[in-house]
């Protein structure tokens, strides 16, 4: 069997617990406005790989994903368009090291779909990132349904898969302050999230948007302050809080 990839990092240290191997899929069906790998979109691009070449990637540096509670994180592009392969990996990465295995995704496809099943089954942690909360600005946002992503989210919850939910602040998009109260009103509906984080946008991938002769949709828009970051984490905690009382 074998998928395509776009790219590989061996000392991750952001896409999971401790330290990762971090296998980045080719292929998405979002199109964020803000996504710093556009060269990750298209499906007919990339290299191909067999399980065994990933394998032996993974290997030399086995001592360090162990010993630091680390594992094997697949991202994207959006890897579960992919997930037959991406089960496969998983399956052979426990099988013969009883590595950890981490799937990072924006939830797009049906969670309970056989091959979604499957690919569960050997997904020790999701990193579900939610683009927004608000179905307009969504839609907007990533040309997709927001429906996609929250239906995985209460699939996670309800069969007890431990996941963290990521969020990406952009000035301008995600500083309404009911869209902040909501996200954090809906995680506190999930029973299994372990982690919250905000991801502060930054401006590293318009270049990529430029070579491929793409018109970059927020340009100009500045990061976030660490203030504006703090306001949004204390209203997320506030909607989720007032779930939980």
């Amino acid at each position: 069997m074998d998928g395509r990839i776009h790219s590989l990092e061996t000392f991750g240290t952001v896409d999971g617990p401790g330290i990762r191997f971090v296998l980045f899929m080719q292929g998405c069906a979002m199109q964020c406005q803000y996504c710093h790998n556009p060269d990750t979109w298209d499906t007919t691009k990339g290299k191909h790989v067999t399980i065994e070449e990933v394998l032996k990637e993974i290997e030399p540096y086995l001592t360090y994903y162990k010993t630091s509670g680390g594992g094997l994180t697949v991202s994207g592009g959006e890897p579960t368009l992919q997930a037959p392969f991406v089960a496969e990996l998983f399956r052979q990465v426990k099988e013969r090291w009883n590595l950890h295995t981490t799937l990072d995704s924006n939830g797009f496809n049906d969670p309970e779909s056989e091959r979604m099943q499957e690919l569960m089954e050997v997904t020790d942690l999701v990193l579900l990132d939610i683009k927004h909360i608000d179905p307009e600005k969504h839609l907007k946002l990533t040309a997709q349904s927001v429906e996609h992503t929250l239906k995985s989210a209460r699939w996670l919850s309800d069969h007890g898969k431990k996941c963290w939910i990521r969020h990406v602040y952009v000035p301008g998009i995600h500083d309404d302050e009911n869209d902040l109260l909501n996200l954090g009103r809906f995680i506190g509906t999930l029973k299994t999230v372990e982690k919250f984080e905000i991801l502060p946008y930054h401006q590293m991938g318009i270049y990529k948007w430029k070579e491929l002769g793409r018109e970059y949709p927020l340009e100009g828009v500045p990061s976030p302050t660490d203030d504006e970051v703090n306001r949004a984490y204390r209203l997320i905690e506030q909607g989720r809080q007032s779930v939980l009382a």
